[in-house]
């Protein structure tokens, strides 16, 4: 991923195989970015991940279960979805295969393997549910929080967008590399940031590389089902005392800017940035900026 590649494995934890990737020297605080949705950790822009290093971060990247090098959970059932909908819709509750905190346990048993005692997290989108966890379960373990393009659990955000609601619908025409390809080419242009759109080359090589790392539909909607099945996190949230920062796009259609701002309101002196323009990705334009937010955030709070 980048000429700063220290070490990639892939260990059992919680019971699962998590892959993982370090970057930079041991010697600097660690910076763990967990993704989202369906999405390796390839997901994170190579940019975003040098520039950690360039500026004395060792960076922790992983796969989540059910993506990328980690382990495929196709033991676990997937329920009926049309039912699953009708009862979300209805605020019953969901049975999932397996919960975001026991993804949050992942990262745990992770930093354990590791022996890192306490790093800084960042997470993006779903990722950022599981970032929230760590802060709500495991305090101790968390230097600081960013959360980005992400929401707090919060059950009355604006709906996704109907132009997305349809992408996400589809499903690829074949089971063929080009036309799997396709498919997820369209997901990233829909969801992307109107203000900032990014060159189609640029978006056939950043999907090639999430691609070939690994995503599959049933894993994918495992990790659906999780977030369905989550809990409103605003209560638990207002118990942090640890440094946070929050950051969205205002014209994200995926997770509406809602989500950011209900989170950073139920987060005690939480920082909320909001940019204009930006959608749910992370573009070119705005990744210096983005960087520089995580960079001041986290050598604002540095261990003793």
């Amino acid at each position: 991923m980048s000429n700063h590649l220290q070490q990639e494995q892939i260990v059992k934890v919680n019971g699962v195989d998590i892959a993982y990737q370090l970057h930079g020297s041991s010697k600097y605080p660690t910076l763990l970015l967990i993704h989202g949705l369906g999405t390796p950790l390839t997901g994170w822009p190579r940019t975003m991940v040098e520039a950690f290093v360039a500026a004395n971060f060792q960076v922790l990247l992983l796969d989540n279960r059910d993506v990328g090098c980690s382990e495929q959970l196709d033991h676990l059932p997937i329920p009926n979805m049309a039912w699953v909908i009708t009862k979300f819709k209805l605020g019953l509750s969901i049975k999932a295969p397996y919960q975001l905190e026991d993804m949050m346990r992942d990262v745990i048993g992770l930093l354990d393997v590791l022996n890192l005692a306490e790093v800084h997290v960042v997470g993006a989108s779903m990722g950022g549910m599981i970032a929230q966890l760590l802060a709500i379960h495991h305090p101790q373990r968390v230097r600081t929080l960013t959360s980005i393009m992400s929401t707090s659990g919060y059950k009355k955000l604006p709906p996704i967008e109907k132009n997305i609601r349809e992408a996400f619908a589809q499903t690829p025409d074949t089971k063929e590399y080009q036309d799997r390809k396709a498919y997820h080419v369209k997901k990233w242009q829909v969801i992307g940031s109107p203000d900032y759109p990014t060159p189609d080359e640029d978006i056939d090589l950043y999907v090639d590389s999430m691609l070939q790392r690994g995503i599959t539909a049933t894993g994918t909607m495992r990790q659906v089902l999780a977030i369905m099945a989550a809990s409103n996190r605003e209560k638990a949230l207002s118990t942090l005392t640890l440094p946070s920062l929050v950051i969205h796009g205002d014209s994200d259609g995926l997770v509406n800017v809602a989500g950011g701002k209900a989170t950073a309101n139920a987060i005690p002196n939480a920082k909320l940035k909001i940019y204009s323009g930006m959608g749910h990705d992370f573009p070119a334009q705005l990744i210096p900026s983005i960087v520089d937010d995580i960079i001041d955030h986290a050598n604002t709070n540095v261990s003793e």
